[in-house]
């Protein structure tokens, strides 16, 4: 009886492109090499004048720093990261929702507007007083002082990116007698995207900012707190080395939306 030998079914993995690694590697380098030399500078400095690390640490010593404080300051990052977070979303929901309705009508528009620039205007350290008072200094009160930061950007940017979008595409959709729903979600809505998501990138970066304000107003918990305790204490090489978590944060938190926009921007133009 004949035997024959059965192989399981290969899996072709997709290849990367050459010309997306040159991509890739096109936008990372410059920024790499940038830091590099300015660490090396920074470590010639440091040598070259016999600064104290007190007042300027070298790369060394903030390296070691932050590895003796790993467990802390990742504790803080994370605490940090959520209320910026929930604050973001909350901004972003609020800021869309105010948009849509103001460009669907002209009343909300003469209503919200105003508002809108006179939170902007108002400084977050007037404003946490009152969010502390009615609602505490937890984790709720400082998100809701991101998103009064939040709320703007968003809501004025996605407003523009509405009005903005050509008559003869929305002239188009009416032609086939589309309901004004569909022209709004099929037509204004993807020809807005990218004032959209300029707005929640721009919104991404004050969220961490925005964060770190309300921790140096409560002083409990979070990257705010930790700069805070380590310059009042003289711990330099600390505070350098929260500073570098909090921007690695603030990064990651642009980066997401500006990845999701890519990757939108993939689909569509599949």
């Amino acid at each position: 009886m004949a035997t024959t030998d059965r192989h399981p079914p290969t899996v072709e993995m997709p290849a990367v492109s050459r010309g997306t690694v040159r991509s890739v590697v096109g936008r990372v380098w410059p920024p790499v090499a940038v830091a590099a030399v300015v660490v090396a500078c920074w470590q010639w400095f440091v040598t070259a004048t016999g600064v104290p690390p007190v007042i300027l640490p070298g790369p060394g010593d903030v390296a070691a720093a932050g590895l003796a404080a790993r467990g802390t300051l990742l504790a803080a990052a994370a605490t940090t990261a959520l209320t910026a977070g929930i604050g973001l979303v909350g901004g972003v929901v609020v800021g869309l929702a105010l948009a849509f309705a103001m460009v669907g009508s002209r009343t909300a528009a003469a209503v919200a507007h105003p508002y809108l620039i006179a939170l902007r205007i108002a400084p977050l350290i007037a404003i946490a007083p009152l969010v502390f008072l009615w609602i505490g200094d937890g984790v709720l009160a400082r998100a809701t002082l991101v998103t009064t930061m939040t709320v703007f950007p968003v809501a004025i940017a996605s407003l523009d990116g509405l009005r903005s979008v050509p008559e003869e595409y929305t002239d188009l959709a009416r032609s086939v007698r589309a309901p004004p729903a569909r022209v709004f979600l099929r037509v204004r809505v993807p020809a807005a995207a990218p004032s959209v998501f300029a707005g929640i990138k721009l919104a991404a970066a004050l969220a961490v900012v925005g964060t770190v304000v309300a921790e140096f107003l409560t002083l409990q918990s979070g990257l705010g707190y930790q700069l805070f305790d380590s310059a009042e204490y003289l711990r330099t090489a600390t505070t350098f080395a929260a500073l570098f978590v909090l921007t690695a944060l603030g990064l990651g938190f642009y980066l997401v939306p500006a990845a999701v926009q890519r990757r939108l921007d993939w689909y569509s133009s599949d």
